[in-house]
């Protein structure tokens, strides 16, 4: 099981990704799909559909959740929580009231949306590693700033929400997550982005490995704790953050992942952090094939769909297994 796992989760991902291509309010054959793909004769209007609006969606979604489900590996083991994910240090209120900030000034026409998120999560993230680094940084010290500020910072938005309500149910559609406006620019930045985050992951998986152990542990052992620490949190949260920038606000990835993963693995980190990325991008690539079809017309905000599959999925895995670390 653990050897046939990664081939498992790759294979799955592909068969989702050529039938979600399929779905849709307009539903394209199976045998067009596969033609549009291999660039031979179909009609004008399925081949934008398939390679303009859902080719480059079903991509996004997939690589953002690959990212969640890498960063969420990266929070449990730098906090040594198998509750943490990357929104639990606040990024994604932070990104929220960053959007909030932007459309109340009325800044967001000359940053706009995805940039006013991207100042407001690498803000707050900077603001806890901060604020977390002028005490002993341990753990529960980060881990305890960061809920603190998640609060403050989500009702500092729904105060500036209640005060601009023309641009209410904007912003809390923004604030469950979209693939929408998908396009190819943001499937490249966000690859590149997985690309910066798991190489230096991969090649200090050793290091990630001791972040498990007590501090005085890791530290008899050789390891700077505190920067260790410091420099995959902030690692993590940049990409997570660019992530949010552009899709807005989902949540439940990077818990989910991660933790199923070290259940079938185990905790060592060599082996972990491809496949939670893997199953990471499996399960928000679901989420939102499931958000665009299960309406008559129109689609559901995708966070709403990680939420209600995961909740269960968590439970049950609570109940099947215990969590391990070392």
């Amino acid at each position: 099981m653990k050897r046939m796992l990664v081939p498992v989760l790759a294979g799955t991902a592909l068969a989702l990704m050529l039938l979600s291509l399929t779905l849709g309010p307009s539903n394209i054959k199976l045998s067009d799909t596969v033609a549009i793909l291999l660039g031979k004769g179909a009609s004008a209007n399925k081949a934008y559909i398939i390679l303009q609006l859902r080719l480059p969606r079903i991509l996004s979604s997939f690589l953002t959740g690959a990212i969640l489900g890498l960063s969420g590996a990266v929070f449990q083991a730098a906090l040594r929580n198998p509750m943490a994910d990357p929104f639990i240090l606040g990024i994604s209120s932070g990104a929220s009231f960053g959007v909030a900030v932007a459309l109340f000034i009325g800044i967001a026409p000359l940053l706009g949306l995805p940039v006013s998120a991207l100042v407001g999560a690498l803000g707050t993230t900077l603001f806890i590693v901060a604020l977390a680094s002028r005490r002993k940084s341990s753990s529960t010290t980060l881990l305890l700033t960061g809920v603190a500020v998640n609060y403050i910072l989500s009702a500092a938005m729904t105060l500036l929400m209640f005060l601009h309500k023309e641009q209410y149910q904007r912003i809390l559609f923004w604030t469950l997550g979209s693939f929408s406006s998908s396009t190819y620019g943001q499937v490249v930045v966000v690859l590149f982005a997985w690309i910066i985050l798991f190489i230096p992951l991969s090649l200090n998986h050793q290091s990630m490995d001791m972040l498990l152990l007590d501090e005085l542990s890791a530290r008899a052992g050789g390891l700077s704790v505190r920067r260790t620490r410091l420099l995959f949190l902030l690692l993590a949260s940049f990409a997570t953050a660019l992530c949010v920038s552009y899709y807005g606000v989902i949540g439940f990835i990077g818990l989910m992942a991660p933790h199923a993963t070290r259940l079938i693995i185990g905790p060592k980190h060599q082996k972990l952090l491809f496949p939670s990325s893997l199953l990471g991008g499996l399960l928000l690539l679901a989420s939102d094939t499931i958000s665009r079809i299960l309406l008559p017309s129109g689609e559901l905000p995708v966070g709403i769909i990680t939420s209600l599959l995961g909740v269960p999925l968590f439970l049950y895995l609570l109940h099947r297994g215990r969590y391990f670390y070392g």
